[in-house]
């Protein structure tokens, strides 16, 4: 019923995984596998959607309707089991504006920001270019699973300049799911010593093999009052080229600071086709993403039995969420600018650089599985036989 094994050419479409390579490998002459979105047709809901609106031949300012709210609160509540109210809900252009907004709202310049490291880079750029200091609580790598160091996060929140911990859930690159335990501790830690929670967790549909994702303020009120929660369904259905994201919280309080700023710097209107599109995906693509699901687990059983067979110098975790894959190089013993001109020159496979991570990423490189099957085992017969 839903073709995932099909090869769509997205060259020429602008497309910023294929038509970037030159400027970020060198060489268009890589297999791409490294931005954030999926070589697989949106729903074919979401493109009837699309076409029958464009079909109109006005395409002037709009305004999201109730249908838009009412897609998320009942998306929430089926997909997450989390209750929430209409009116706890703000459009964001993005989930990387959103917290860039939430940012500039919440702190001021100077302050810290904890995040745990290695992680999407963006994390660093939105706190950093903004005047404020990012505090890294590194994961703790035990054999391939990451955890947070709870000690370490103790001591950060609890000096009196952190004002803010940039939780992602689940975690981009290293694939984890936070149990409630984990979520529990972040919550009685932030709140002990007054620091907010921003929870990026644009990924949350993505919970794979049997994992359940659990939005951060779903907890309890304590943790709902005490934190911003980051969605969209854009890796979701893949229709990141919309603005779809969304801000959830019930406190008023930081709803309206959030709203505030967004407002001031006049990106609070959205265009056209993100509630088309979001309303589409929710209401009509829970058995496309079912089915997905499905492909993208397969590719990763499939990845993860080729390496044990072919290349078990390469080593990675079995990703809990995402469709991206975190692999540790290491053992090849080459430096990062080997390993980059290894894959690039000699495998001719585009990958994310591990240290764009942050430093603990030497040595790993970030894969994205959702692509055709036997793309991806192009992909890694190119590497074996570069290897050999």
């Amino acid at each position: 019923m839903y073709d995932f094994d099909r090869v769509i050419d997205r060259s020429g479409t602008n497309a910023y995984k294929f038509d970037l390579r030159e400027r970020y490998f060198g060489t268009n002459d890589v297999l791409p596998l490294w931005v954030a979105d999926m070589d697989f047709a949106a729903p074919a809901a979401v493109q009837k959607a699309i076409v029958d609106r464009a079909r109109h031949e006005v395409y002037g300012y709009t305004i999201r309707k109730e249908e838009f709210t009412n897609a998320i609160v009942n998306w929430c509540g089926t997909q997450h089991q989390w209750p929430i109210n209409a009116d706890w809900i703000e459009y964001s252009p993005g989930v990387v504006p959103a917290l860039a907004f939430s940012i500039l709202a919440f702190t001021n310049k100077g302050d810290g920001v904890i995040i745990n490291t290695p992680v999407y880079p963006p994390f660093y750029s939105v706190i950093a270019d903004n005047g404020r200091r990012v505090i890294k609580n590194s994961l703790i790598n035990r054999d391939g699973r990451y955890e947070i160091d709870f000690n370490l996060l103790e001591e950060q929140a609890s000096q009196e300049t952190t004002k803010v911990f940039l939780l992602c859930s689940p975690h981009n690159p290293v694939g984890r799911v936070w149990t409630l335990d984990e979520l529990q501790k972040i919550h009685e830690i932030c709140s002990r010593h007054q620091v907010l929670v921003l929870a990026d967790e644009i990924h949350s549909d993505l919970a794979l093999f049997d994992h359940q994702h659990i939005p951060f303020a779903s907890l309890h009120n304590e943790a709902a009052m005490n934190s911003i929660v980051f969605m969209a369904p854009s890796k979701t259905f893949n229709i990141a080229g919309f603005s779809t994201s969304y801000v959830v919280t019930a406190n008023e309080k930081l709803l309206k600071a959030y709203r505030d700023t967004q407002n001031r710097l006049q990106l609070h209107m959205g265009h056209l086709f993100s509630g088309v599109a979001l309303t589409s995906a929710y209401n009509e693509g829970r058995d496309w993403l079912k089915a997905l699901k499905s492909y993208l687990e397969a590719n990763i059983l499939s990845l993860e039995a080729y390496l044990a067979k072919n290349l078990p110098e390469l080593q990675f975790y079995r990703p809990e969420a995402t469709y991206l894959t975190w692999i540790d190089f290491r053992k090849l013993g080459m430096t990062q600018k080997e390993l980059k001109s290894f894959l690039v020159d000699k495998a001719k496979v585009g990958l994310n650089d591990g240290m764009s991570f942050g430093q603990e990423g030497r040595g790993f490189m970030r894969l994205n599985v959702a692509s055709p099957r036997k793309v991806i085992e192009q992909a890694l017969v190119q590497i074996s036989e570069a290897l050999r």
